[in-house]
């Protein structure tokens, strides 16, 4: 059996591979990782299978050469592309050393690869939440009458948060404004985890503030990729919070300006925004103060005409009322003895038919009738229940009494 050393094996590795890939080749690939070293690019590179666990890694450099030429070609936008998690395109030599392994070196980019795939996920995330219902859910929510309570989402550094913060504290209109803002970076790998965190810190205090501003200076359109990301806007959009987004871009529009509340250009433009909603507020009040001034003159006006014509009633009527009464107490002077009499008289016809009944019911005037009353013990008997064998009992006539014994 023949056994061969590991450098034989490598070094035939790498001529199979000279022999196969003896040009450059395109290929598609995500950035896991990406690193800087003595003006040298390396990178990680991984294809994700089902459940996004990788099923292809290799390693890549871009020399530093190549990025100057590359950067010459491709402008700016190489430096948004070329960030970790990112799908790229990128043609590479296929290069194997016995030592160090397989290396690709990058030769070009393709940015239209990017672009392509970061518009097929961002169409995905739209579909998704259209299903779901959450591309209006943000925007039902009704603003508050006074925007002064204010969560703010940017980097510390952010220029946009500057120009935001001296826009509000330098209104014309000397609002005050309590803001509190909640760290997060706006661009790269770590933006939408950090920005979605930042959104589950704020819906846990949610009392604490009428709205959320979500804030960016300008950039690149690759730098707006996080903004597209689908967990990111859902949580965006199931805030109970009005959300309003200025990340400072004049043509493109994100996933996020569609689920938020309300979308603005610039942090500038948010900062107005919450100003001029305070202003309309406030003329809104002025003109209620306004015309309730002028209500309560027609009222003052008209009550007074009415308290005066209730006055001249009032006094009419007291006149009248006296003259009434007046004739009243006369009518009864007059009639007052003839009333006297006739009540006495009424009394005395009362009392004389309450004396002959008195005497009809007298027991005396009942016995002369032919009835008689039985005692025992002194006690009137109404019950022969009442009478026990041997009891002694009187009976009492017109002319006498008896007395008995019960058997």
């Amino acid at each position: 059996m023949q056994v061969y050393s590991l450098f034989d094996l490598n070094e035939h590795i790498r001529q199979v591979l000279a022999l196969n890939f003896q040009q450059p080749v395109w290929i598609a690939a995500e950035i896991a990782q990406a690193g800087q070293s003595r003006g040298h690019t390396y990178f990680e590179l991984v294809q994700k299978g089902e459940g996004a666990e990788p099923i292809a890694q290799a390693q890549a450099v871009l020399w530093a050469a190549d990025y100057r030429r590359l950067l010459r070609s491709i402008g700016p936008t190489l430096e948004a592309i070329l960030i970790e998690g990112l799908e790229v395109k990128i043609r590479v030599q296929v290069d194997f050393h016995e030592r160090y392994g397989l290396k690709l070196q990058i030769v070009d980019v393709d940015p239209t690869f990017t672009f392509g795939q970061l518009s097929l996920q961002r169409r995905e995330t739209l579909e998704i939440l259209r299903k779901k219902g959450l591309l209006e859910k943000n925007r039902k929510l009704p603003l508050p009458l006074v925007l002064q309570r204010i969560a703010i989402i940017s980097s510390e550094t952010a220029a946009g948060l500057q120009d935001f913060n001296q826009h509000l504290q330098q209104n014309i209109f000397g609002y005050h404004f309590d803001c509190q803002l909640f760290t997060a970076a706006m661009q790269g790998r770590n933006a939408e985890s950090e920005i979605k965190a930042a959104a589950e810190l704020i819906e846990k205090r949610v009392t604490d503030f009428d709205c959320v501003a979500i804030l960016r200076g300008g950039g690149a359109r690759l730098d707006l990729a996080a903004f597209d990301g689908l967990q990111l806007c859902q949580a965006i959009a199931h805030l109970p919070l009005p959300v309003l987004v200025g990340i400072g871009h004049d043509v493109d529009e994100t996933v996020l300006d569609l689920v938020a509340h309300s979308s603005l250009k610039t942090p500038t433009a948010v900062a107005d925004f919450i100003v001029q909603h305070n202003a309309q507020f406030e003329g809104a009040l002025l003109g209620l103060s306004n015309h309730l001034a002028q209500i309560s003159t027609q009222q003052v006006r008209y009550q007074t005409l009415a308290l005066q014509g209730i006055e001249s009633a009032l006094q009419w009527g007291v006149r009248d009322f006296q003259r009434k009464q007046t004739a009243q107490l006369e009518s009864i002077e007059r009639n007052l003895p003839v009333w006297v009499k006739h009540l006495i008289q009424g009394q005395v016809q009362q009392l004389e038919q309450a004396l002959l009944l008195c005497r009809a019911v007298h027991p005396d005037n009942v016995l002369q009738r032919g009835y008689s009353i039985t005692t025992k013990n002194g006690e009137l008997l109404r019950s022969p229940s009442d009478i026990a064998s041997g009891d002694l009992l009187t009976t009492r006539l017109q002319d006498g009494t008896i007395q008995s014994k019960a058997l």
